[in-house]
């Protein structure tokens, strides 16, 4: 049997590549590379094989020590290179020197990606990547000085306040192939000379600023910048804002040009072929798995792909990535459906990987034929991890894999007990992936036709080449999945799309794995997927945020590369934006007080108009009475105040909103207990006496309603963090992040109030009804309070 002769095999092979890895592990380190980084680059075994031979070839051609900056580059070369055949070739400009800048390499590596055919011309390839261009201190200088000229009112202003990314970016727009860490001292210098040593305001938070457009840009952060230095502006589309590698996106036919794409005789003859049935059409996919609800980072995800594709006139597919129906639901399915139409997108069509099983069977059959796939028996565990033994059944003839794989579709394996995996090597180093497994579930669409389902490294890539993608836009951890993306359309032939990563979107006091949710459900540490203090879409669209706060955040903070994750205030502040112009006032007290008008105007009450936005009038007004006993929050009073408390007291008068009336404490009734039960007090208008150094809300005749107040449901940043939460983040859980009031007070203008409504309860935040309000008994969730909290980190 095979696996008698894999125990001294293994210990042959694991003496060897420990020596190995230890002569690695001091190459890599002496390019510059910390130890964790050269530790991290063996693990990738095409990775580290590719920079061991840049490495030495450098060697061989300095005949000396490898310097930091060269390690760098080759580093740099290694990773990103696909072409293995231009290695030697562009070792021996760095080596030489004559690349010896970042830009310099980047054009490099540009160049012999979009010229694949040989032989290269050098002349052509060292005009483009800037060999033998010389740029001096003296110039960027000069380019750096010109920046600061002409923006030196605006720096003159903020100060070091202002985003010096606009500095950099215009000087190196002038000098392309300068040293991005030469500008960058340069700008700092100059900046030094212009406004001296930093003061203590400059270290503080920048302030706020009255003008509505350069709030905008306050708010956002220095990831909010472009490579080319200019800041977003939110009235730009979308694809405007794109930055980073979204803005090196191909054209639709020209998947050729971009970093990594494999070249095949039959590329170009198939991309004809694509853009004779798209005409040239962008075309992009948003493609969830059903098991469970969209969160903040989906939000992100349908905002790019979407987006993208409504930015330049293409479409985009909704593809419901379901091939494991052990963890699918109905429920699933309808909820994302819901959620990327309430964000405000259409899909141009709904598909399913499941459409395309009996094409994707044929493909995996062909696999088999052309000797690239083989039917395998090893088990799952002996599958995990990187840099596994090659299979033992690796090399088993294809006929004999064509019948196991067809014993496999018709019910003759177990589950577990083989697999259909491909021939190749991942960039993680992960060798021969699994294509297809045995599952006896039955399908929500097929039914118990199948009991083999394909998996998303398989089925990916083959439907965005049947649904014709033109950018396969998806998040960084499918990085390591790129190379078994181009391999397995090209192994088959078929018109091949191009993926592009991009950051994930996160957020602190947050957890949004799907299992984690889980968890919390089951321990009833929240009620289900949407409960308002998840930060799951349902969740967040229960709780009151509109879908246009979301979308607007995920646009400020952009399509970077790396991953991001942004404090959740920053998402309340475009929240509060959008609700600020479209919740209308009304008034609410929580915790009431009974207060008795011993001398009211009036024999009966009085309708009083209320602006639904008071300061914008013309956007109509609502009616609430006004009678003689109103309820006050119980806050707005005290017997004894403390300095600085300007509300109701003895001897401190306060008006009422919107009444024209002044309000001033007579008398103090109070329960056996000592406590206040009620207020009597006198009233006369606001215009017959001194000014009031306070207006609170109040409500008279009012409803009754439940009122939830929400907190951050977990104590620390990164809950999920061991360092940060030994305990697991169970533990980790705010027992004060649900607040209950069961008998709070609401003006009646409510009263038609629908689920999903919003209001602005003055004084108080935003509130928006839950789905849990019935006839006659209203619950509101507060979405926000008016202002960020200052306690909040």
């Amino acid at each position: 049997m095979p696996t008698c002769r894999r125990g001294p095999k293994f210990l042959l092979v694991s003496g060897v590549s420990a020596m190995a890895a230890l002569d690695s592990l001091s190459l890599f380190t002496g390019l510059g590379l910390s130890e964790q980084k050269a530790r991290e680059t063996l693990k990738n075994t095409a990775l580290s094989a590719q920079l061991r031979e840049a490495a030495t070839q450098a060697q061989q051609t300095l005949g000396s020590t490898i310097d930091k900056a060269t390690g760098t580059l080759l580093y740099g070369l290694a990773s990103r290179l696909r072409d293995t055949r231009r290695l030697s070739f562009l070792v021996s400009y760095i080596a030489s020197k004559k690349i010896h800048t970042e830009p310099q390499l980047s054009a490099a590596l540009e160049y012999v990606r979009s010229h694949p055919l040989d032989p290269i011309d050098t002349v052509d390839f060292e005009q483009e990547c800037g060999v033998g261009v010389i740029v001096t201190p003296e110039q960027i200088e000069e380019a750096v000085e010109a920046a600061i000229n002409r923006h030196q009112p605006q720096l003159l202003v903020e100060r070091y306040h202002f985003n010096m990314g606009l500095l950099m970016g215009e000087a190196r727009a002038v000098l392309k192939w300068a040293d991005g860490k030469m500008i960058k001292n340069e700008v700092d210098m100059q900046v030094l000379h212009l406004l001296g040593p930093k003061l203590e305001a400059d270290l503080e938070k920048k302030p706020k600023v009255a003008k509505a457009r350069l709030e905008e840009t306050d708010r956002r952060t220095a990831k909010d910048v472009m490579e080319n230095g200019e800041t977003a502006d939110q009235t730009l589309s979308l694809m405007e804002q794109l930055r980073g590698e979204a803005l090196k996106f191909h054209k639709p036919g020209e998947n050729y040009k971009t970093p990594g794409y494999v070249v095949t005789p039959r590329t170009m003859s198939l991309l004809k072929q694509h853009l004779e049935i798209t005409g040239g059409q962008v075309r992009t996919r948003f493609p969830p798995e059903p098991n469970g609800i969209l969160h903040i980072g989906h939000a992100k995800a349908i905002n790019f792909n979407f987006g993208y594709a409504k930015a330049n006139n293409g479409i985009c597919f909704l593809r419901f990535d379901d091939t494991n129906p052990e963890k699918e639901e109905a429920k699933f399915f309808s909820a994302i459906c819901d959620m990327v139409a309430w964000l405000g997108y259409t899909p141009y069509k709904v598909t399913y990987a499941s459409d395309y099983f009996d094409q994707l069977y044929a493909w995996a059959v062909e696999l088999i034929r052309r000797g690239l796939a083989y039917v395998c028996h090893q088990r799952v565990e002996e599958l995990k991890g990187h840099n596994t033994l090659p299979s033992p059944w690796r090399d088993r003839p294809t006929e004999e894999s064509l019948l196991l794989f067809e014993a496999m579709r018709k019910g003759k394996f177990s589950e577990g007990e083989a697999t259909l995996r491909m021939k190749l090597v991942m960039e993680d180093g992960k060798m021969d992936p699994v294509a297809y497994r045995v599952k006896y579930i039955p399908h929500h669409r097929t039914g118990d036709k199948w009991c083999i389902y394909p998996t998303y490294d398989y089925t990916h890539c083959l439907c965005d080449s049947i649904e014709h993608i033109t950018h396969s836009l998806c998040t960084k951890e499918f990085q390591a999945r790129r190379s078994s993306y181009f391999w397995l359309c090209n192994a088959l032939d078929i018109y091949c799309p191009v993926q592009w990563e991009y950051g994930r979107l996160n957020l602190h006091y947050a957890v949004v794995s799907k299992r984690k949710i889980l968890q919390l459900v089951a321990t009833g540490a929240v009620r289900d997927w949407d409960d308002p203090r998840l930060f799951t879409l349902t969740a967040l669209r229960r709780r009151g945020f509109p879908p246009e706060a979301i979308n607007s955040f995920c646009a400020r903070v952009g399509v970077t590369v790396a991953q991001t994750t942004m404090e959740p205030h920053l998402l309340e502040a475009c929240v509060r934006d959008v609700l600020n112009d479209t919740a209308p006032r009304a008034m609410a007290v929580l915790e009431s007080l009974r207060v008795i008008i011993t001398n009211f105007p009036a024999a009966k009450s009085l309708d009083i108009q209320v602006p639904n936005f008071p300061a914008d009038e013309t956007k109509g007004f609502h009616q609430v009475p006004f009678a003689p006993i109103v309820f006050i929050e119980r806050t707005d009073f005290k017997e004894e105040p403390e300095p600085g408390f300007k509300r109701l007291a003895w001897g401190q008068p306060v008006g009422l909103r919107h009444t024209g009336y002044v309000i001033e404490l007579q008398r103090v009734v109070k329960g056996p207990s000592g406590s206040v039960e009620s207020l009597e007090v006198t009233c006369r208008r606001a215009d017959a006496g001194e000014k009031p150094k306070a207006f609170i809300h109040w409500v008279s005749q009012p409803l009754m309603c439940e009122v939830r107040l929400y907190e951050r449901l977990f104590q620390h940043k990164n809950p999920e963090d061991p360092t940060e939460v030994p305990g697991g983040f169970l533990s980790d859980l705010n027992l004060a992040s649900l607040h209950v009031v069961e008998a709070a007070l609401v003006d009646c203008s409510v009263a038609l109030a629908r689920p999903f409504d919003k209001f602005q309860f003055e004084r108080l935040g935003y509130f928006s009804v839950d789905p849990d309000s019935r006839q006659g008994k209203l619950v509101f969730n507060r979405t926000v309070t008016l202002k960020e909290d200052p306690g909040k980190v």
